[in-house]
């Protein structure tokens, strides 16, 4: 399936995100995903308005075309297909009603916190070459590694612009490609997972390195928002308590509510945090604040640290 509507064309009705794509690379963009659900079709429909394939959003989120709809229609093979009727509802099925609260949820934090529009910045043009940063190697439990982010920065008329490269570690050589879906410095986290200290995730590297000189142990994924998946979070299952540091920005609050969504009810706690100065745990720790200066996150938060059993018996 391939997107056919527009930006211009009534765009009100969408909800509108970064699509995880060709948006999910951390840096500024115009967000171009909507999503808004059509109750005469029973589904909730994704559209890119940079034309992106369907499927290929759905795939990235880990969602099929077939979760999108409430209920499936029953079909029998010796009778012709009967049309939904119109204003008909279905009943939703369990992954759409978690993905609808998640989105609801982050709409609201959102809104709370009155949150603008991310647009990427007009840097000018280029006016050096791009260099590399800094490397953070991703390792296999055991300490082998698996693969490495470099972090790049292109010099600009107005700034430096930032870009991340993957490469794999095949044993002999580097290859230029993604790697397992691991989170950063996994074998430190599995250390804190079996002896019950608290985790943090950020969203990106450097914030993962501030946190270890700080004497915290912290994880996060590679490539940053959009990219956490249920792969990542199996690692971080049994853990006591883990801290989801959201950056202060709309897909800081997308990619936070996604990670304390995997790690819901698999942890023994989940908190979602911010900054309570600048974007990140790098501006909050630059400004002089502990890690028990981090602030909550209106509605991420409270929903996420209460136990999973508890949700349930309040909404009955």
């Amino acid at each position: 399936m391939t997107a056919t509507m527009g930006p211009g064309r009534d765009r009100a009705r969408w909800t509108v995100f970064l699509c995880p794509v060709h948006e999910a690379d951390g840096k500024h963009h115009n967000p171009s995903l909507g999503v808004r659900y059509d109750p005469a079709q029973g589904k909730t429909i994704v559209r890119c308005f940079a034309r992106c394939d369907d499927k290929d959003v759905l795939d990235k989120v880990g969602l099929r075309v077939r979760d999108m709809w409430d209920r499936l229609p029953e079909r029998n093979p010796n009778q012709p297909h009967q049309p939904h009727q119109r204003g008909q509802r279905r009943p939703q099925s369990r992954a759409q009603q978690e993905q609808q609260q998640r989105v609801s949820l982050v709409d609201k934090a959102i809104d709370y916190a009155r949150l603008p529009i991310p647009s990427k910045p007009d840097l000018g043009e280029a006016i050096g070459p791009t260099q590399n940063v800094c490397t953070y190697v991703y390792r296999q439990p055991d300490g082998r590694i698996e693969g490495a982010v470099t972090r790049r920065s292109t010099p600009h008329e107005l700034g430096d612009r930032k870009s991340f490269t993957q490469a794999r570690w095949n044993g002999n050589d580097w290859e230029h490609t993604g790697f397992a879906p691991l989170p950063y410095r996994l074998p430190e986290v599995l250390d804190a997972v079996h002896s019950g200290r608290e985790i943090y995730v950020c969203e990106g590297e450097k914030d993962v390195t501030r946190a270890f000189e700080a004497g915290q142990i912290a994880t996060c994924n590679a490539m940053g928002t959009g990219s956490w998946t249920h792969e990542h979070a199996k690692w971080l299952h049994g853990a006591g308590r883990v801290i989801v540091v959201a950056d202060r920005d709309r897909p800081g609050y997308l990619h936070a509510a996604k990670v304390a969504h995997t790690l819901h009810g698999h942890v023994g706690e989940v908190r979602v945090l911010q900054a309570a100065a600048g974007k990140d745990l790098s501006d909050h720790l630059d400004a002089g604040h502990g890690f028990e200066d981090l602030e909550m996150v209106p509605y991420l938060d409270r929903h996420y640290r209460q136990p999973q059993q508890q949700q349930r018996t309040r909404s009955r």
